[in-house]
């Protein structure tokens, strides 16, 4: 074989390898060219998405429009902007944004999604704690609800009202025992026995045969806020609390609440303990300005304890005024002797507590 052939299929070597290495580099810069497009796509869209933050920010004075207009259209400012613009209405998104600023080593699709399913409360974009799956206006007038601000609430007035007491078994129009409330499965234990209504049994609003370890004073309103374990979709809208006591997903705001029950000539305040007569989802007349709804006891819609009856005088099924009230507004009364739950309790074991330190 000659000289000259072996330079030529030397030379031909070499070219398939440039051309092997140019195919990959032109690859490389397809691939750019798509993702570049890919992101001018998701940059334009949310740019269309908050029009109006573009719009009002470009219009403001004291730089010159086109530095900004080059700002603004910039990769910085859509990386920047985009989590903001979509926070609210999309949450989700902005996770998924967030996700890949982080350069996390998981990038497929499915794999951000689940990531974001089961982490979106670990991302500085996730707005202040709520249940994840509370959007839209609110479900009640504030104003109804609030009347006029926090502790400052509406009375029902005329409500039928009917006595329950824990440990009641199921009979008559009550089909469910009294042995556990809507929060405390152990209810009768922690409150320390049968909370008998027999007057002759009582003295001094608690029984006679045990001092009770939760507060005698305690009721139920056809409302819970916590439903499979989880907190409901409209608790955060209705509640007028709720953002001041809300703690995590599944955990009631609403147990230990006090009210101020209105009859005759006295006023009482008892602790909601249980959720009832009949139903748990009537938010509509619990927070709202609606009655409450028919049921087999004449449409009764708070229920009592003992305790609260014998302060009050009550019959079966006499009507009462109730509302909300803070803890603040509550006066001193037999409501504030017993019980680990009973807020002047707690305070007044604090106090002592600081006074043994000292």
């Amino acid at each position: 074989m000659s000289l000259s052939s072996d330079v030529a299929q030397e030379d031909t070597g070499r070219l398939a390898g440039w051309n092997r290495q140019a195919s990959l580099i032109l690859d490389l810069v397809l691939w750019v060219c798509v993702l570049a497009a890919g992101c001018g796509q998701a940059s334009a869209k949310s740019h269309d998405t908050g029009s109006t933050g573009f719009a009002s920010y470009a219009m403001a004075p004291g730089e010159e429009p086109l530095l900004k207009f080059r700002d603004m259209t910039s990769p910085r400012y859509s990386a920047k902007a985009l989590p903001d613009m979509i926070r609210e209405p999309q949450p989700h998104l902005g996770v998924s944004v967030y996700y890949y600023r982080r350069r996390h080593h998981r990038t497929t699709s499915h794999k951000v999604k689940g990531y974001v399913r089961h982490h979106p409360r670990l991302h500085p974009f996730w707005p202040s704690p709520r249940p994840h799956n509370v959007t839209g206006p609110s479900l009640v007038d504030r104003d109804t609800a609030l009347s006029g601000g926090p502790g400052r609430y509406i009375w029902r007035r005329d409500i039928i009202t009917t006595i329950f007491w824990i440990g009641e078994r199921p009979r008559g129009n009550n089909p469910v025992p009294n042995a556990r409330s809507s929060w405390d499965r152990y209810w009768y234990y922690d409150y320390g026995g049968y909370d008998d209504p027999d007057p002759g049994s009582r003295r001094d609003f608690i029984p006679v045969n045990f001092v009770p370890r939760q507060n005698p004073f305690y009721f139920a309103l056809p409302y819970n806020d916590v439903e499979g374990g989880h907190t409901k979709y409209e608790a955060s809208q209705v509640i007028p609390w709720f953002r001041h006591a809300f703690v995590r997903d599944g955990q009631t705001v609403l147990k230990n609440r006090w009210i101020a029950i209105h009859h005759g000539d006295r006023v009482c305040y008892a602790q909601w303990e249980d959720c009832g007569p009949f139903r748990t989802d009537d938010w509509r007349y619990v927070f709202g300005n609606e009655r409450p709804r028919p049921n087999l006891n004449q449409g009764a819609g708070l229920d009592v304890s003992p305790a609260v009856r014998d302060y009050l005088g009550l019959g079966i099924k006499d009507p009462c005024d109730w509302k909300f009230v803070e803890f603040r507004d509550v006066p001193p009364g037999p409501w504030t002797r017993y019980g680990d739950n009973n807020t002047f309790v707690i305070l007044r074991r604090q106090g002592n507590k600081g006074f043994a330190a000292e």
